[in-house]
């Protein structure tokens, strides 16, 4: 109990300057993401399967949720989260959890690099403390404002993100058990609150960049009360609300679901190799979904797994789910008790913390690595998701993405299958006529693979005119493969040839019966296969002899 109370404190003083820095980043303010970690924390802990996983706002989600803010506004961003909890949900009620794992790696180190360099692209602003009034518009469209507006570099901002990311990086190499975030922001934030008031320096803070109204209470920061019950579309007009609306959410709602999907049972994969734990997918994606479905209304932004605050969270001692919950009251009380204090922390200090976020994410690693030694279709697959994530939109980074796996899928299932001259059966049989070929067919007999064997059977010398074809090790038929069959046999009907089916499963017989394939022979065993093909050879020996 003692140990999970502090590694749920630990997290809780990672995540509460981490999940405001990553509101800011989705251009809403941080009070959102501190709501929405406080909800994700306990709701994905009570009704999700992992132990040990801590949710939250995550690195993943900005370059996703920035266009959403900038097109729909604050509410339909919380809308989106909405729609997107159903979809986690149905698809954990469906059991599609593991569809999810199948995913090819190169697919997400494409997605979590690309989100890696867009993040770091944005925290370029605040780093040098750029003037920009408008910072909108495509990954290079923002890249070009930042080189027209480098002029406004503000040397203030920037020591202060400098020393920052100073920090960050030299006291993890300590090892010690006070989270590096702590000691930095706290520094930092001491001496630009110092600095400001003395020499009056204005170097930008969140209490200077934000403010917040709720009901009669008004200020500038943290608004330092508990979360309030909304409704998401209360910050809507009526007249907005519309099935039009929902229709253009949707690709939003559904790529924030995949991506949700793929950050959590990610996040899962690593904390069960860490601890040894069985995290059951489909619950896992049910609890991520009840916690994006309840979210929107105390007005937080989309939340997964994060895999940083939950490796932390083992790495402190969290073996239970009550280190998820006490990290959320952490940053309920933060908020209530030292809400002004925290609205001191620096723009530019948070922008320092994002990079290194940015930089743990990238998988510089694993990206060069599989550069060098993958097959050219998994590298083709990664730089097109990297390049669609940076370059485009996520949206359509995700639907692409999830296309190439598909492809690649059924490529790989493709390659699997193989149709070639069974020698072994021949050596074994020495007496077995030269007008008779066995081929030996492996795996599913689906769309791909049906048309390659179609090629390869129709390319049969005209001199072999009786074929075994030995399926004992085809699992299933499709309706493609059993149309390519029935145009095989047709063809070697008119040329006076016969196939003959051997070891057929019952699955395979019942389905080649049901579409009629009546005028076929089939033999349960190759031995009896071929003692029938040489007693026709025979018999077409026998009729040319005449």
């Amino acid at each position: 109990m003692k140990s999970n109370i502090f590694a749920g404190l630990t997290v809780g003083i990672i995540a509460l300057p981490l999940s405001m820095a990553l509101a800011i980043a989705t251009g809403v303010p941080p009070e959102l993401g501190l709501y929405t970690a406080i909800i994700a924390g306990i709701i994905a802990a009570v009704f999700g399967s992992s132990k040990v996983n801590i949710s939250g706002p995550t690195a993943a989600f900005i370059v996703i949720l920035i266009p959403i803010v900038q097109e729909f506004g604050v509410a339909g961003l919380l809308l989106c989260g909405l729609m997107s909890g159903v979809i986690l949900v149905l698809v954990g009620a469906f059991k599609l959890g593991s569809l999810i794992e199948l995913v090819p790696y190169p697919v997400t180190v494409g997605f979590t690099s690309g989100i890696a360099v867009v993040i770091a692209t944005f925290q370029i602003k605040d780093f040098f403390g750029l003037t920009i009034e408008n910072f909108t518009g495509s990954y290079l469209d923002k890249i070009a404002l930042l080189t027209q507006n480098f002029h406004t570099f503000n040397i203030y901002e920037f020591l202060t993100a400098f020393v920052t990311l100073i920090i960050l990086i030299t006291w993890r190499k300590t090892k010690s058990k006070i989270p590096a975030a702590l000691i930095a922001l706290g520094v930092v934030t001491l001496f630009v609150y110092y600095f400001n008031d003395k020499f009056e320096l204005s170097i930008s803070t969140i209490h200077s960049t934000f403010s917040y109204s709720v009901g009669s209470l008004s200020g500038t920061g943290i608004p330092p009360i508990p979360l309030q019950f909304v409704l998401p579309w209360d910050f809507l007009n009526i007249e907005d609300i519309n099935i039009d609306m929902f229709i253009k959410l949707l690709p939003h709602a559904i790529a924030i679901a995949i991506l949700g999907a793929l950050e959590s049972l990610l996040c899962a994969v690593i904390s069960d190799g860490i601890t040894g734990n069985k995290t059951d997918p489909n619950k896992e994606l049910i609890g991520q979904g009840l916690t994006n479905i309840v979210v929107p209304f105390f007005g937080g932004i989309p939340a997964t797994a994060a895999i940083a605050r939950t490796v932390a969270n083992i790495n402190a001692g969290g073996n239970a789910k009550i280190a998820s919950i006490v990290h959320s009251l952490f940053i309920l009380v933060s908020i209530l008790f030292i809400a002004p204090y925290i609205s001191y922390l620096p723009m530019a200090a948070l922008s320092a913390l994002l990079l290194i976020v940015a930089w743990n994410m990238s998988e510089i690693k694993h990206f060069r690595n599989i550069l060098k030694t993958a097959p050219k279709d998994d590298i083709y697959v990664l730089l097109t998701c990297f390049s669609l994530t940076v370059l485009i939109d996520m949206q359509v980074a995700v639907a692409v993405g999830i296309g190439l796996a598909s492809v690649l899928f059924i490529k790989r299932t493709i390659d699997l299958y193989s149709i070639e001259l069974s020698s072994k059966a021949i050596k074994e049989h020495p007496e077995l006529p030269e007008n008779i070929l066995i081929y030996d067919i492996n795996g599913p007999m689906f769309f791909g693979a049906a048309q390659k064997a179609l090629k390869t059977l129709i390319s049969i010398d005209d001199k072999k005119n009786i074929i075994i074809l030995d399926m004992k090790n085809v699992s299933i038929i499709d309706m493609t493969a059993m149309v390519a069959l029935k145009s095989i046999i047709d063809t070697f009907k008119s040329k006076e040839k016969k196939i003959i089916f051997s070891g057929l499963s019952q699955r395979v017989l019942k389905k080649l019966e049901r579409a009629k394939f009546d005028y076929v022979t089939s033999f349960s065993n190759m031995e009896d296969s071929i003692e029938y093909a040489i007693h026709l050879s025979h018999i077409k020996e026998h009729e040319e002899a005449k």
